[in-house]
């Protein structure tokens, strides 16, 4: 099995402040972990080329490729910042490092579905999946699994994928697009009450959202995922799989208060590597999300690639 990390040096370029949770570190962090747990010379690496804008047009509208595109602030001023919204800005790489983020994605998937190799792991920021049609929002600038999504399907030609998205908070940027369009199913499990306060109310049918309280465990989690994902994945029948892989619902991150561990991760990869065997040719591509304590990040990650690339 080969399994191939996308990643490239622009995407520790963009930062929105020395405070801010979503940094360059996240990167960095998940980088030494491989080393340290010697499987970096197992992976097939492979630096993200950078997406085109049609790539991005196929799920964003023009207004918001533009907004992100020509507010990026000088090269010369590199410590500056052009605010989004309370907690999303952009520097002066931030454009770069969005276009190599979906960039990754859009040549994973095509890498998959050309059996170069068998699945992929995007190392990758700025995050995607609150990212709307319309607007960067949540630490999320373009929706890099919806880029690389609507590229199998219009351009692949495939008929059927999954998304798969396991943050602690909800996807609302990739259910906005998808929405309705019954190519796709989602499934998800994320903290509600929580940011971004949705996902929730009549969710259409190609939506399978669900909310679960703080101080969840993992014994909840895998439960949800045996009785509600794995039953529309095995129904749905998709010909491949796209994890937004969220790693902020581990127990020592702050940023929600879910009680994940690495074995819980390994797991859940466990149980979508099985539905890809059967239905995808084991197709997958997986995107990073969130995932803000750096040592609970790197581990849990190690965790997942384990698990992509057989070698647990």
């Amino acid at each position: 099995m080969t399994t191939a990390y996308y990643t490239h040096a622009d995407c520790k370029r963009h930062e929105m402040g020395s405070w801010h949770p979503e940094s360059p570190e996240r990167l960095q962090a998940i980088e030494d972990q491989l080393i340290a747990s010697r499987i970096n010379t197992l992976l097939d690496y492979r630096e993200a080329p950078a997406a085109l804008e049609s790539d991005l047009a196929r799920v964003h509208t023009a207004d918001a490729i533009y907004r992100i595109r020509e507010n990026c602030p000088s090269e010369r001023s590199e410590y500056d910042h052009f605010p989004l919204d309370g907690d999303t800005s952009l520097n002066a790489y931030t454009w770069r490092a969005s276009l190599r983020a979906a960039g990754a994605a859009v040549a994973a998937t095509d890498a998959v579905i050309d059996a170069e190799i068998e699945n992929a792991f995007c190392a990758i920021r700025p995050p995607g999946h609150h990212a709307t049609s319309k607007e960067a929002m949540g630490f999320c600038m373009f929706n890099n699994v919806a880029v690389a999504a609507k590229h199998a399907l219009e351009v692949r030609g495939l008929q059927r994928v999954a998304i798969v998205d396991f943050d602690v908070h909800h996807g609302n940027g990739t259910e906005e697009i998808f929405n309705g369009d019954q190519r796709v199913l989602m499934v998800s499990f994320f903290q509600h009450p929580y940011y971004p306060y949705c996902g929730t109310e009549h969710p259409a049918s190609n939506m399978v959202n669900v909310p679960v309280p703080a101080h969840s465990y993992g014994n909840v989690i895998r439960e949800l995922v045996s009785e509600q994902w794995l039953p529309a994945l095995e129904a749905f029948k998709p010909e491949m799989i796209f994890i937004s892989a969220g790693f902020d619902a581990h127990r020592e991150d702050d940023m929600g208060q879910l009680g994940l561990v690495e074995a819980d991760y390994a797991w859940i990869t466990q149980q979508i590597m099985r539905v890809a065997k059967t239905h995808s040719h084991g197709r997958i591509v997986s995107c990073l999300e969130g995932g803000y304590n750096l040592s609970a990040l790197a581990r849990s990650v190690i965790a997942h690639v384990k698990i992509l690339a057989d070698l647990e």
